[in-house]
């Protein structure tokens, strides 16, 4: 939903008077720019809002999926341009790099997800059998299943190698906007709009938990690094805690007053991070579920909260054009990154801790030295 709001087509924007473009050829032709900026470097190229930014596995290569049918992928070291993911009928909501970095899966509001081979561009796969928009997508950790999240109220699970369908996974009753593997791979976690998130066996295709308690769409699933907990963001203004064992609720995180859009564990550390649709971020002690602090500074939603790998910095994305980095210990403001002219709608941290990705409805990506 968070998405499919922020992503409508916008005006293209120039950039302003005082960033020079660095013009360079489009492979498949035409012609991009990037723009160097103090602190950040411009990947301008699409031609609509850009939903989603991911780093592949060695930080390398970004991947960035727009509205403009299209997913691109770009040298991080110099900003290049390496190739333009072309084939889609409509927005392209997102596009994740397989763990081994050799795949891209993008989904689409065209029903077909598709995988692409990362060192020739080219499309080796479509898959075919949702019935409306595909939204989510995941791959698991092993790289070999492929899960996609659809307006058609299902879930589909693929086999990566061959292309083909493993499971159908059917059971929520209203769209289903997201999808986690546990960090076994065993478990997949499904968020949906019916205001439930789903347990499945990946290995069966067997529902094993339904959670219930949200009385609003669940917006977002995520596992803890043990795999032990579940947190779910909701509609309802509040986050939750699980037991995956049991599928008990263990904790309800209560303190947002608007939609928390975004949720997320610390990968150092037993907390959790939300972002909402009240401006703030709240970080939360998964163990108690007291709230250890809030992160106040923008000025209109706070779409995305992700932690850096080491755990030790935390960003959060807005729609008040900015991305806030805060220092994780004290919950201190440490930079606010300015240039984007539009919302930003997702963001992502390099694996080595380095460099900040963030994605924009003005149609460009942002690679940050961090």
């Amino acid at each position: 939903m968070r998405r499919a709001l922020m992503t409508a087509a916008r005006p293209r924007l120039a950039p302003p008077d005082d960033e020079a473009p660095d013009t360079r050829r489009d492979p498949r032709g035409g012609y991009m720019s990037v723009i160097e900026t103090a602190g950040a470097r411009v990947l301008a190229g699409h031609t609509g809002a850009v939903n989603s930014v991911a780093f592949s596995p060695d930080g390398a290569r970004l991947s960035t999926a727009s509205e403009d049918k299209t997913a691109r992928v770009w040298n991080t070291a110099t900003g290049d341009l390496v190739h333009t993911l072309a084939g889609h009928a409509d927005a392209v909501f997102a596009a994740p790099f397989s763990p081994d970095g050799r795949r891209i899966a993008t989904v689409s509001a065209d029903l077909t997800p598709r995988l692409w081979d990362t060192s020739t561009g080219a499309c080796v796969m479509e898959l075919t059998g949702h019935t409306i928009a595909v939204f989510g997508v995941a791959f698991s950790p092993d790289g070999r299943v492929l899960a996609t999240t659809s307006y058609d109220e299902t879930v589909r699970l693929w086999d990566t190698t061959a292309g083909t369908t493993l499971r159908v996974l059917e059971g929520h009753s209203d769209i289903v906007y997201g999808a986690a593997f546990s960090p076994d791979g065993r478990l997949l976690a499904t968020a949906s709009g019916d205001g439930t998130t789903r347990l499945w066996n990946v290995a069966t295709g067997a529902c094993v938990r339904v959670l219930t308690g949200h009385t609003g769409i669940v917006s977002a699933v995520a596992f803890s690094p043990d795999g032990a907990l579940i947190a779910t963001a909701s509609f309802d203004s509040t986050a939750r805690l699980w037991e995956v064992s049991t599928g008990n609720c263990l904790r309800i995180l209560s303190g947002h007053s608007d939609t928390v859009w975004s949720i997320t564990f610390s990968p150092a550390e037993r907390v959790v991070a939300s972002a909402s649709e009240d401006a703030t971020a709240r970080v939360w002690d998964a163990a108690s579920g007291t709230m250890i602090r809030t992160l106040e500074g923008h000025t209109d939603s706070a779409f995305v909260v992700a932690y850096s790998p080491d755990g030790r910095l935390l960003a959060t994305a807005s729609s008040d054009t900015t991305v806030r980095l805060w220092e994780s210990a004290s919950g201190r403001c440490i930079r606010t990154l300015e240039g984007h002219t539009g919302a930003v709608s997702s963001l992502a941290f390099s694996p080595t801790d380095r460099q900040l990705a963030t994605a924009s409805t003005d149609e460009t990506a942002r690679i940050w030295a961090l």
